[in-house]
Formats: structure tokens, sequence, C-alpha cells
């Protein structure tokens, strides 16, 4: 049994990437429902509008203990879910809280700059200077969240076993490097991680 996190930038394809892998390996895929159930346990339901708010559009802050709590609540859900296995968590800082596990595949998925601008208007039917300040925008919250929760930056490539550039790779060819990463052993000090075949 095993976890993977993916960590992904606005437009990178980090989304389609991670219900592939979890597809392949008929994993189990959690992302923004967790925010909801942490936020239920934790009694702090503000927290969780604030926790997906990416652009900050909503200008919410909630107080410093219902935020503690949050974060309590989110922590001891991932490493329940490690207990479990066969997961793939998308986002919520899972490459933060469970990097110190030997269970779990950390995982990045990046693209250019001026890609991910291009997909975001697409997708989003809107302009591309539009979506270059969406992009920046989410850039700079999942930027400063990690800086100002658990103290690391957001593109230090030690938080990471794979990062995964979708400039030239489907997501589908994503996917594949990422479960033959599954398959194979860590970097050094890493221990070797089985996919369960009969999951």
């Amino acid at each position: 049994m095993a976890v993977i996190t993916i960590s992904r930038q606005l437009g990178s394809l980090g989304d389609e990437v991670a219900r592939e892998v979890a597809s392949q390996l008929k994993y189990k895929i959690i992302g923004r429902e967790l925010i909801n159930q942490a936020a239920v346990q934790a009694k702090v339901p503000e927290v969780a509008l604030t926790a997906i708010d990416d652009l900050g559009l909503l200008g919410l802050h909630p107080p410093p203990e219902a935020i503690q709590a949050y974060h309590d609540s989110i922590s001891k859900l991932m490493h329940e879910l490690v207990a479990s296995g066969n997961v793939v968590i998308v986002g919520r800082a899972g490459q933060v809280i469970l990097r110190d596990d030997p269970q779990v595949l950390h995982i990045k998925v990046t693209a250019p700059e001026s890609l991910r601008f291009q997909r975001v208007a697409q997708q989003q039917k809107t302009t591309l200077k539009c979506a270059q300040a969406q992009v920046q925008t989410s850039d700079q919250t999942r930027k400063n969240y990690l800086k100002k929760y658990y103290q690391v930056r957001w593109d230090d490539p030690q938080l990471y076993d794979l990062i995964v550039n979708t400039a030239r790779l489907t997501p589908q060819q994503a996917a594949c490097l990422i479960c033959q990463a599954l398959t194979g052993c860590f970097a050094a000090g890493k221990s070797p991680i089985a996919i369960n075949k009969d999951s």
C-alpha cells in the first residue's frame, strides 16, 4: 500500500494528472473534500472557504486558533489516509505534512508560465491578460501559504521525489512516469514502495 501527494500549479494540468494516476493505479483520489472533512472535524467551517480560495477573492481572515485547529485536523486525516494506503492526495500541503513518511511519494506537476497562461485562458474562456493575473495570483497565494504555515518554500525541489513538466507530456504520459516511479526505488535514503497490484 502506498500514497502519492501531488502538488500542482494552476494551468499545469496537475488535477488531470492526479485523476489519471488514480485511474491507472485504481487508487482513491482526495482533494478539496479533505478540506471540508477537516473543517467539520475542527468545527471551523470558515477555514474551509479560506483554504479553497486560491485567488484570495473572498477576503476571509479566520482567527489563528481556528486555523491551527484546521491544520491539526488536516494532518490527522492525512496520516489516517497513509495508514489505509492506496490514495492520491492533491494539494493541501501533503508534500510537507507527510514528507518524512517512507510510504509516500511526493510529486510536483509544473509547466512554463506562458503555457499555463494559455491553458487557463482557453479553459476559462477569458483573455490571456486575465489568465496571467489568475496564474500569478494563485502562485503567490500558494507560495505564501506554505511559507506562513509550514515555513517552507513552495519551489524547494527537496520537498518532491519527482517533478513533472507537462509542457510536452499529456496527463496520461505524466501519469505513466509517476506510476513507474512508484514501482521503483526512491532516491537515496528513501524506502522502495511497491504497488498493491490487487487493488
